[in-house]
């Protein structure tokens, strides 16, 4: 199966187009973050590399909170929302349409629940202000 392209999926999806992309991106930046950069030699990855950077669903969601929070800050619950994402479990959903396109790969142990109450979208995304 070809793979569709991320403005394909947006059009049969209830997510916007920017939410896919927010995702693609912070997907690259939680695997970053947990196995490391790639070198500049190694851009094609086998099989059983793309494995080896493989990522929970929990902390992927967890990597997608920190990277709304980098680039959006107090507004990223707001950005996330209007794009209808207001759950983990909305990124979960996103993975798995881009899964079924072919964009995203998935272990045979990955599923959607992986994604359900990781945390609180509330509690993530309220600053903690302190009063001075």
């Amino acid at each position: 199966m070809a793979a569709k392209d991320l403005l394909a999926i947006a059009r049969e999806s209830r997510y916007a187009l920017d939410a896919f992309v927010f995702v693609q991106r912070g997907l690259e930046h939680t695997v970053r973050e947990i196995h490391g950069a790639l070198a500049a030699e190694e851009p094609d990855l086998s099989h059983e590399e793309i494995e080896s950077r493989h990522v929970s669903g929990s902390d992927l969601c967890l990597g997608l909170r920190d990277y709304a929070i980098a680039e959006y800050g107090l507004m990223a619950r707001t950005v996330l929302k209007h794009w209808y994402i207001t759950s983990c479990e909305d990124f979960g959903n996103i993975v798995f349409e881009m899964i079924d396109a072919g964009l995203m790969h998935k272990t045979d142990e990955d599923c959607l629940e992986d994604f359900i109450d990781t945390f609180d979208f509330r509690d993530a995304f309220t600053p903690e202000l302190q009063l001075s």
